[in-house]
């Protein structure tokens, strides 16, 4: 094997990857995909799963609510069923969060993104663990994010979530070791796109900006002073897929052009 065949990821490689119908999730699946990957994705919007089977015959889908620990479950069991195993799950489902000063916050609003964004991703790896321990390639990459690392003013509820991410994939990444599963998280910044667009709205209207300004102000806390793609975030998941990466694990990688503050 050439030495820089040893960045893509082994062919055949089994992926789930949740939340995978659309934005980065699907991205990310795409690029497995191409990588020559056997995939499937979750998504709880029955019509996104189904332009997903449509538009891409070779990757697999199902309609599942991360949040739901019988609705995972059933995932999971689908999941290997139909890849014949698992060697890589990519735990990316999240949703946004309220945006708002933590006493006007609701406390179903909470536990929403508590359950979506953290919940979900312990309720697929109870399942998927057992699995992926048979596999002479396993790996997970959890979705976090560079709220993940640094404070987020009105955005609590996220932040929380994300920074909670990063302590499960260090653990994980101890825990799992001997197992020869490795664990690691990918923290995006923040991401072009119409979501971003609805953050930065509903930021913006929390402090009484314009949008235009809002936006503005998030550019200059990126060292780059551009915010990243679906697509680097699917290539950095790729390389923590490939054997390259066989020794990276327990680690927290950010791809946010380095955002200085939020």
């Amino acid at each position: 094997m050439a030495t820089f065949d040893l960045l893509k990821p082994a062919p055949g490689l089994r992926v789930l990857v949740t939340g995978g119908a659309a934005g980065i999730g699907l991205t990310i699946a795409k690029a497995f995909d191409e990588a020559d990957a056997r995939v499937y994705v979750c998504d709880i919007d029955p019509a996104a799963v189904a332009a997903v089977t449509e538009a891409h015959p070779s990757i697999g889908a199902g309609v599942a609510d991360v949040a739901n620990r019988e609705s995972v479950d059933r995932l999971v069991d689908a999941a290997a069923e139909a890849l014949g195993g698992l060697d890589v799950v990519v735990n990316n489902a999240g949703i946004s969060g309220p945006t708002g000063a933590i006493e006007d916050l609701e406390p179903d609003d909470w536990d929403r993104t508590v359950s979506t964004n953290l919940n979900s991703q312990f309720y697929v790896l109870r399942r998927a663990v057992p699995i992926l321990k048979r596999s002479p390639a396993a790996g997970i990459v959890a979705m976090s994010s560079v709220a993940g690392r640094l404070g987020y003013p009105f955005r609590t509820p996220y932040a929380s979530t994300k920074w909670a991410i990063a302590g499960l994939v260090k653990s994980l990444a101890m825990e799992l070791g001997r197992d020869g599963v490795r664990v690691n998280a990918v923290l995006p910044g923040p991401v072009a796109g119409p979501r971003m667009d609805r953050v930065i709205a509903a930021r913006a209207q929390a402090l009484g900006l314009g949008f235009d300004e809002m936006k503005a102000e998030y550019l200059t806390k990126i060292s780059l002073g551009r915010m990243v793609t679906e697509s680097d975030i699917a290539a950095t998941t790729l390389f923590l897929c490939s054997p390259a990466a066989r020794n990276i694990t327990g680690q927290a990688i950010s791809v946010d052009g380095n955002v200085e503050h939020l």
